[in-house]
């Protein structure tokens, strides 16, 4: 893998974050188009309401080719940032770039004087949590939910930003 290059959204990366969520989702986990919609509406709320430079995205590149994304907005006081949008196709998986960009995320959060950070994820996304657990996140909670079409568990991680 060459040199990666971690750029902010731009025009035509959200439309690219619609389509690969929706299709890796749907093809590994069977998710329906309830999902899709779900990262549209997350995507476009980023986009119109955005609190520039607290709140921000980064879009993984390799040459001209897209490999994923990680997002730090608000949370839900002023003390929490959320992670979100954390993916990385197939190809760019098992390389050590979903640790980069989380350090990334961390290190964002943290400049920006939030306490926290969490997230919400699926038990199901085993490399991901994984991930998180070695960063030193703790799962909060973990409950069965009927989502996008498919029986899940759901998760909410934090990680303590002042330790």
């Amino acid at each position: 893998m060459a040199e990666i290059e971690f750029r902010d959204l731009a025009p035509g990366d959200a439309g690219w974050l619609i389509e690969q969520h929706a299709m890796l989702y749907a093809a590994d986990e069977g998710f329906d188009a309830s999902f899709e919609a779900l990262v549209a509406r997350i995507l476009a709320d980023f986009i119109d309401h955005r609190r520039v430079p607290v709140e921000r995205a980064w879009i993984a590149w390799d040459g001209n080719t897209r490999l994923g994304s990680i997002f730090c907005v608000h949370g839900p006081d002023i003390n929490t940032a959320k992670l979100r949008l954390f993916l990385l196709v197939p190809e760019a998986r098992g390389r050590g770039l979903g640790r980069q960009m989380l350090t990334l995320c961390l290190n964002h959060a943290r400049s920006h004087g939030f306490k926290r950070l969490t997230l919400w994820t699926h038990e199901s996304h085993r490399a991901a949590c994984a991930l998180y657990e070695k960063a030193g996140f703790t799962c909060n909670s973990s409950k069965p939910v009927r989502s996008f079409g498919v029986d899940l568990i759901e998760q909410e991680w934090t990680k303590d930003l002042t330790a």
